[in-house]
């Protein structure tokens, strides 16, 4: 059925992405795989015409896959070391591909994390645009989106030391938001001179935002409590003094907490007035009703155990929502065609 939308909000949505769809309930009753036998689908971004990228966490391979053909390597990129978490993680299409044919990512090395870019029809020529993030076999963030504004988000955890993510001058247990060539905006961000956009973060891997250009990030809890969060310039975010909600008032609070056995949020991605977040732990598809004042109804959970541990969720640009398993990133059960991105249809 078709997602109501005002007037209003449908122009607004169409502004913030010209090229998407109007947003359509996506049918979850009986999905395409699009493809099978993958290793731990992190990164996921769509070209034009159909077609999307797929980063492989541990071979450090790019893919090009594409409904109802076989998944096609674009190139392994170089000087990946995936350890634990660590890996190929993030990737993203330039919101101007047409003209400038750039794709992003954000990896793992073996002394950092960074961002690079490469042109598509030259795959083996890197240009590091952003480094020296500390790494860690553990919270290393990585997810990486153009916002609304034209401007490159990263996540970047707190690479295990919790002290970080109050450190301003650390860019890690951050949400950073940089130019397309990974320099400071010249306007936009709160701190003069830094990437730095929100503080006190543990380990956010969900970027998303509404039509309204509001972000929302999700972020992994350590023992109780995950997170959505709405992000806004200069916000701190509370960890490591602050595990979901408190009532200090130096911190603000999540608009979604979940406890980490149903969650283990990764990926995110808003349809309408719907913010979907892929649980890992939590082997499910969250649905989370968005007030449209930057504000959250009550969770559904769906896909409940159908398909494992879901890493990644994103709206294609004809509606459908796709999605990645991770049941072969050494805490799943994998099925025999696993790992899988899958595609919901809009229903009809």
């Amino acid at each position: 059925m078709f997602r109501t939308l005002t007037a209003l909000t449908l122009g607004a949505a169409l502004l913030a992405a010209p090229h998407a769809a109007a947003a359509l309930e996506p049918d979850l009753t009986d999905p395409q795989v699009v493809a099978t036998g993958l290793t731990v689908p992190w990164g996921l971004g769509f070209l034009p015409h159909g077609s999307a990228l797929v980063a492989e966490r541990t071979s450090a391979r790019v893919l090009r896959v594409r409904p109802g053909s076989a998944p096609v390597t674009v190139t392994t990129i170089a000087g990946v070391s995936p350890t634990g978490e660590a890996g190929l993680l993030g990737l993203t299409v330039s919101p101007t591909f047409e003209q400038d044919n750039l794709v992003y990512v954000y990896f793992t090395s073996a002394s950092d994390n960074r961002i690079t870019r490469f042109r598509l029809d030259t795959p083996g020529s890197q240009q590091v645009i952003l480094s020296g993030l500390a790494r860690a076999s553990i919270h290393d963030g990585g997810r990486i989106a153009f916002g609304p504004d034209g401007m490159l988000y990263a996540t970047v955890g707190d690479a295990g030391v919790t002290s970080n993510a109050q450190n301003q001058q650390s860019r890690n247990g951050k949400i950073l938001r940089m130019r397309p060539d990974g320099g400071v905006p010249a306007s936009g961000n709160p701190f003069p001179g830094s990437l730095v956009y929100s503080l006190g973060h543990r380990n956010p891997q969900g970027l998303a935002w509404d039509a309204q250009g509001r972000l929302y990030a999700a972020e992994f809890g350590q023992n109780t409590w995950d997170e959505v969060n709405l992000i806004v310039p200069g916000g701190n975010y509370g960890w490591p003094t602050v595990e979901g909600t408190s009532t200090d008032t130096r911190f603000r609070n999540p608009i979604v907490v979940w406890s980490t056995a149903e969650a283990s949020p990764s990926g995110a991605a808003i349809d309408g007035q719907t913010l979907y977040v892929a649980a890992l732990r939590g082997q499910r598809l969250w649905s989370v009703p968005l007030n449209g004042a930057g504000g959250a109804g009550t969770p559904v959970a769906l896909l409940q155990g159908r398909y494992g541990r879901l890493r990644t969720v994103e709206r294609a640009p004809d509606g459908a929502l796709w999605v990645t398993t991770s049941n072969r990133d050494g805490r799943g059960t994998p099925a025999a065609a696993d790992d899988r991105i899958l595609r919901f249809p809009p229903a009809p």
